[in-house]
């Protein structure tokens, strides 16, 4: 299961709604592709239908889909925000990381 923190999930309903999409409806979609300084990164995008090789979870009234390949990767992961003049944005705490980069951005197993 992927969570989604509070300071998390406030900024995903604020963009979600920005960019025409509704939170009670449709789904963050996460996942982990090529590339990055640590050789895997993290990728973060909304979306309003889930396909056949979709995990699916609801935390904290927000609606995670992630591919069955980037689950492996992403499980037991915590979706958080950090803000502020010194805020990362979106920050993924996957205790599957054994090094990430300096931006939080990049992992590797």
């Amino acid at each position: 299961m992927i969570k989604v923190s509070d300071t998390a999930r406030k900024k995903i309903i604020d963009l979600m709604s920005e960019d025409g999409f509704d939170a009670a409806r449709d789904y963050v979609r996460v996942g982990v592709k090529s590339g990055g300084c640590s050789g895997l990164s993290y990728d973060l995008k909304f979306d309003k239908e889930i396909g056949e090789n979709d995990k699916v979870f609801e935390d904290n009234d927000i609606k995670v889909a992630v591919e069955k390949k980037s689950f492996l990767y992403l499980a037991g992961t915590i979706l958080e925000f950090s803000g502020g003049l010194n805020g990362k944005g979106f920050v993924f705490n996957n205790p599957n990381a054994n090094r990430t980069c300096g931006c939080g951005e990049s992992f590797s197993l």
